[in-house]
């Protein structure tokens, strides 16, 4: 496949990736204490909510899985197969455990505002001191950058190889990737703007769900990849008689 690969394309669409990836980000993740909620950290949302960081999670994932098609154009094949199910194992971990410790922390901000909002009256009026204003109009812009950069991730990375089209879990991650960009701007367009907050931490939640998702669909496919390494080194290391 690389063989016949347009390779200019292929780095322009890894680095409108990328350039996703990190928008997703913005200033940092979020550092959130259940127990100290809502009194001490009722500001602490980042601006524009959680939703577009934990896209990070999918996005990142989708990061990971391009560069490893891309790496054979660096390293040999022979090093590209014993480092890919070591390194898939490790990020597929590591985005695992990050996407279940971020589920549990959009629970406890979820869980904390419609406390607030229907303890009325002094919760609720709390709730709109600490949530009712969302940055929506900074959250829409952040989201119509990422889908464009994505957009074009997708055009130039089929560009560059039309087997791609081929290749179903890229497919399918790409598509995952896409439909989180969409279920935040849904979420975030269907109720007033002083309920944005609590639709945007349901979107993080269903995000974080689907990273974990594609991170045990990683995880294990990496397996047999390792036993092979594993067998392999035996192999090798076996004495000659």
């Amino acid at each position: 496949m690389l063989d016949t690969m347009r390779k200019p394309l292929f780095v322009i669409a890894l680095v409108l990736l990328a350039l996703a990836f990190f928008a997703d980000l913005g200033t940092s993740f979020i550092n959130f204490d259940a127990a100290q909620a809502p009194r001490a950290q009722l500001a602490d949302l980042p601006s524009p909510g959680l939703g577009i960081r934990y896209m990070a999670l999918v996005d990142g994932l989708l990061l990971y899985t391009v560069v490893l098609i891309g790496m054979p154009m660096l390293i040999t094949d022979r090093i590209h197969g014993r480092i890919q199910g070591i390194s898939t194992f490790i990020v597929s971990l590591i985005v695992l455990l990050l996407s279940i410790g971020m589920i549990v922390t959009a629970i406890a901000f979820l869980g904390v505002m419609v406390s607030l909002f229907l303890a009325v009256p002094f919760g609720t009026a709390v709730y709109f001191a600490g949530f009712a204003t969302f940055a929506k109009a900074k959250a829409a812009g952040s989201l119509a950058l990422i889908m464009a950069l994505k957009l074009g991730f997708c055009g130039f990375l089929f560009a560059s190889q039309q087997q791609f089209i081929q290749h179903k879990g890229l497919i399918m991650l790409v598509l995952t990737a896409l439909l989180s960009n969409i279920i935040i701007s849904l979420l975030h367009g269907l109720v007033p703007a002083f309920l944005v907050s609590i639709t945007d931490c349901v979107a993080a939640i269903v995000i974080g769900i689907l990273a974990a998702i594609w991170s045990i669909v990683l995880l294990l496919g990496s397996i047999p990849a390792i036993f092979e390494i594993l067998k392999s080194f035996k192999t090798t290391r076996a004495p000659t008689n």
